[in-house]
């Protein structure tokens, strides 16, 4: 594939320019905010670099886009995409981010830091022995790269990790990988539920009434899409005592709007969407990676299947 202009349409476009210009490629560069991209500049680019597209637009003169995020769904969910297009993705630290943030709210909840931080406030002197890692049993909802570097962090600790996919395949780090259509009967036993699914047709409104009504006091948390996430059914879980606290990463409109239920009830963690993000070093990094084995026609690791959505 022969690449000669590239459009970067970027928040952080100026960090970008500066470390993609340090490399010696050949190809001409345009470098935009995200508000000052127009038709002229898609109308001249072979490739685009972006977090996103814009469904006002023509993109037919593109042969490759490149997402900075790890999610395409912003490029795929509910949209029709040519299928010579090729499309990558950022892989970096994601995975390695998303297991460290999941972890310290796992270690936060079995070391009660909520519970000790209230003692604290009231003077109260009140011993409470904190729980193990390894006594944890942990589902995750994906085993791609981020879900299996997650399971390994917390594998390596003796948590015993359960994955969920849409093949149920074994894979490495993970005790057990269940079928995401028959893999209700584990849920009783879990002591927190974690979700890195991309945002598909089979994954919206995966996290409903039919997941949460086997849990018995599970922590959840989303760090994969918000629309995966049914909101009403787990504020009815939260209710019910099924979940026992939710950290929410994610969510189906950002920022979350301040009318929404979800930033009052006391069970819920509110961050927003920083669990794995593209910094421009890591950014820049992996789309000069993928530029370079495109030019030099090698296999490219971060190819998304496009019917596949991830």
């Amino acid at each position: 594939m022969k690449i000669t202009n590239i459009l970067v349409v970027s928040p952080m476009y100026k960090e970008l320019q500066q470390l993609i210009k340090k490399e010696e490629f050949q190809n001409d560069f345009q470098f935009l905010p995200e508000s000052k991209m127009t038709q002229t500049d898609l109308g001249w680019a072979d490739a685009l670099v972006s977090f996103n597209l814009k469904s006002d637009y023509d993109y037919s003169s593109i042969k490759w886009v490149h997402s900075l995020g790890a999610g395409v769904d912003r490029f795929l969910f509910k949209k029709e995409w040519n299928q010579d297009v090729l499309l990558t993705r950022t892989i970096c630290s994601f995975g390695q981010r998303i297991a460290e943030y999941c972890l310290s709210y796992i270690l936060k909840d079995l070391q009660f830091h909520d519970q000790f931080q209230d003692f604290k406030r009231h003077k109260n002197w009140q011993p409470m022995t904190p729980k193990l890692l390894n006594e944890q049993k942990v589902m995750i909802y994906g085993t791609g790269e981020i879900g299996q570097t997650t399971a390994k962090i917390l594998s390596g600790l003796g948590v015993d990790v359960y994955g969920v996919s849409l093949s149920g395949k074994e894979k490495d780090y993970f005790k057990e990988v269940l079928p995401i259509d028959s893999h209700y009967s584990r849920l009783s036993e879990m002591n927190y539920l974690i979700n890195t699914l991309p945002l598909t047709e089979q994954t919206a409104h995966l996290f409903n009434e039919k997941i949460f009504r086997h849990l018995s006091g599970a922590g959840f948390m989303n760090v994969g899409r918000g629309a995966s996430l049914d909101v009403g059914a787990l504020l009815h879980a939260l209710e019910q005592n099924h979940v026992r606290f939710a950290v929410l990463d994610v969510f189906s409109q950002e920022p979350l709007p301040l009318e929404n239920r979800l930033w009052d009830h006391p069970r819920v963690q509110i961050t927003p969407h920083i669990s794995a993000v593209t910094t421009p070093n890591e950014g820049a990094a992996c789309f000069l990676e993928t530029l370079k084995n495109i030019e030099e026609n090698k296999p490219l690791h971060n190819k998304v299947d496009v019917k596949k959505g991830y």
